[in-house]
Formats: structure tokens, sequence, C-alpha cells
């Protein structure tokens, strides 16, 4: 739709430039009548898209909230965690090589 609007647009442009410079009355009620058609498309374009896009008051579905990658994010799953935390028992080790001194 948008770009029968731009089409719109630039054929009242082509249609006012021929109105002055002919000085012809038609010319110029053409280039209003294409521009003013060009302005109801586009205000029929920007409402219909407007009322498309989800609104963001709107409450996400579901009890969990979902991460931006589409997948649920689920706080009590303790199967994942980084290798630091899991071996806690030995908390002088952690960031250091396995080829220090000993």
């Amino acid at each position: 739709m948008l770009v029968v609007t731009l089409v719109l647009a630039g054929v009242g442009f082509a249609l006012l430039i021929v109105a002055l410079t002919t000085g012809s009355l038609i010319w110029a009620w053409a280039c209003i009548a294409i521009c003013v058609a060009g302005a109801v498309l586009l205000l029929v374009s920007a409402l219909t898209s407007r009322k498309a896009v989800p609104s963001l008051d709107d409450p996400i579905s579901g009890s969990e909230m979902s991460s931006p990658y589409g997948r649920a994010e689920n706080s009590s799953d303790s199967s994942t965690g980084d290798a630091a935390t899991a071996n806690d028992d030995n908390p002088g080790n952690h960031g250091e090589s396995s080829g220090g001194k000993s």
C-alpha cells in the first residue's frame, strides 16, 4: 500500500508541475484529487497497521516469563549450572590452571 501511496504522490507532483507550467486549472484540480486520494490511502494504511501490532500493555500469557528467543525460562531447573559452582568443595581452585605448582 505504501508503494501505491508513493506512486500517487509522484503523479500528484507531476500534475502540479504541469498545472504550474500550463496555467490550467484542470491540471491543478487533478493534482489536488490525486493528493487527497494518496493521503486517504496513507491514513487507511496507518490505521490498519496500527491494529496489527500488539500493544505493549497486554500481559504475557502463561505463568512463566519467556525469553527473547521463544523458550520459556524456568528458575526451578537445577540441572544446569556453571563449572565453578558445581565443584565448591575446593574453593581455592577457582580460576587456576591445573599445570601450576604443587
